[in-house]
């Protein structure tokens, strides 16, 4: 079977076998569950709490000790048991450290399979630079895909979206075994300290103002970065709460609503050259963060009606402020430091965005919403005025019902309901993104260097 090909099919379902259950896990949490809304930034925190050392950690073991294609293999056989297991766990504490667990198995593997993708194009011959790209957009496919499958087989609630996780990530770990053999380097002659083993000598790089200014505004940006894939999709479910909104389009099929701004982040790569070329690295960052602004304010007034269309723009805008933010903050990184620590130095940029600034984003995220933008019914009455609605409406006494929730006779709810303020959430982070893009736009000083430039025309040729 040809090599590329091979390498495909291992692209699309390394995000496939996320995808499954990362947007669509807050309909679980929330619906399915009826969990605490305050635990629930928990459950993202876990991702960023992998990324600090599991990447490190299988980096080693695979250039030392194991071929990282086995490596690869056994880590999403692992993670294949952790989401088989997961809707066994009827407890919200003991869920968080089972999906920790889980993303210690799978964090690691995004990094491995571009490894193994690159030393196997590497002994095959292949120029990396052009093959890869095609083979990582598969990737994107495959996210797409996942989330399209959860939706349309009306998973997007129930636990069956973790077993067909699981599903595919057992596939992926047996296809794995067969992948082309990628041996550890085994650099005997090679002695490192401790540190560099670890990746840590890159921390140097905060005694530079300037470097610790981008590393700083990094995490503060990481922490919005999650927010649309944590709270998107039951952001839209909840829209069925409300009589008018209860049989539209967008509630049934939100998950793929929101698979248009994976669709638009395959898109957008494609513009970086030219918006890197025309404004550089700085204003193509500032550019990534008011799009973030925009994102988060088109969801605040989007509704599935008459403001449909800020919720399409919202994704389509999702490519432009994801993309241009991580590829031209790794390209700073890239022409900002020495090539012995480069390396070093982009895995410090992803731990500030996606371990620390991940971590932060989440827990803060979870208890804001459950502190100050959650309002908490015991009686129908209250409830019935906040959807305009009245007591004999059939769309909220299906709702309930649908909720696990039952009206008693003097009007009271058999148990409390939680209802969230979506739209001053939304604008919380607005303002919140927005300000971290004007601090930044005002005290990062910044101008094109030779490096740079040489840099960019190489992405653009």
């Amino acid at each position: 079977m040809n090599v590329k090909f091979r390498l495909t099919i291992m692209s699309f379902m390394q995000f496939f076998v996320w995808a499954a259950w990362l947007i669509t896990i807050a309909n679980y949490w929330f619906g399915t569950k009826q969990w605490d809304g305050a635990n629930f930034g928990i459950i993202f925190s876990t991702m960023g709490i992998a990324s600090l050392f599991m990447p490190t950690i299988t980096g080693i073991i695979a250039d030392k000790y194991v071929n990282a294609e086995k490596l690869y293999a056994v880590l999403h056989l692992l993670y294949a048991a952790t989401m088989f297991y997961l809707p066994q766990v009827d407890d919200p504490h003991a869920f968080f450290w089972v999906i920790l667990v889980a993303m210690c198995f799978y964090m690691p593997t995004i990094a491995l399979s571009n490894s193994i993708s690159y030393t196997t194009l590497k002994n095959s011959d292949l120029d990396v630079v052009k093959s890869f790209p095609p083979i990582r957009v598969w990737g994107t496919v495959g996210f797409i895909v996942a989330m399209w499958i959860t939706n349309l087989t009306g998973n997007k609630a129930s636990a069956n979206q973790f077993y067909i996780a699981g599903i595919s990530a057992l596939f992926l770990g047996l296809y794995s075994f067969t992948l082309p053999a990628c041996k550890p380097l085994n650099l005997i002659g090679e002695k490192k300290t401790f540190v560099q083993k670890l990746g840590l000598e890159s921390f140097k790089l905060f005694a530079d103002y300037k470097m610790a200014l981008f590393f700083v505004f990094s995490m503060f940006l990481g922490a919005a970065l999650q927010l649309t894939n944590a709270y998107g999709d039951v952001f839209l479910d909840e829209f069925k709460l409300f009589p008018v909104f209860a049989d539209s389009f967008v509630i049934r099929y939100s998950t793929i609503i929101l698979s248009i701004s994976q669709i638009s982040e395959t898109l957008f790569i494609l513009a970086i050259p030219f918006f890197l070329k025309r404004f550089g690295i700085k204003w193509v960052i500032a550019i990534a963060m008011f799009a973030w602004v925009l994102r988060f304010a088109l969801f605040a007034f989007g509704d599935p009606s008459t403001n449909l269309w800020m919720i399409i723009i919202s994704c389509i805008v999702y490519g432009m402020a994801f993309d241009f933010f991580n590829i031209s903050g790794s390209l700073f990184v890239e022409t900002s430091t020495a090539p012995k620590i480069r390396s070093s130095a982009q895995g410090l940029f992803m731990m500030m965005t996606n371990g620390f600034g991940a971590i932060l984003g989440s827990l803060i995220s979870g208890w804001a919403i459950n502190e100050y933008f959650t309002t908490y019914y015991t009686n129908i009455g209250p409830l019935a005025k906040h959807v305009n609605s009245d007591v004999n409406n059939g769309h909220l006494l299906t709702f309930l019902k649908n909720k696990g929730i039952s009206v008693l006779q003097n009007g009271d709810l058999s148990r409390a309901l939680d209802v969230k303020d979506w739209h001053n959430i939304w604008l919380s982070f607005t303002i919140y993104v927005l300000v971290i893009a004007i601090v930044f736009v005002i005290i990062f000083k910044h101008k094109h260097t030779k490096a740079e430039e040489k840099a960019i025309d190489a992405i653009i040729h």
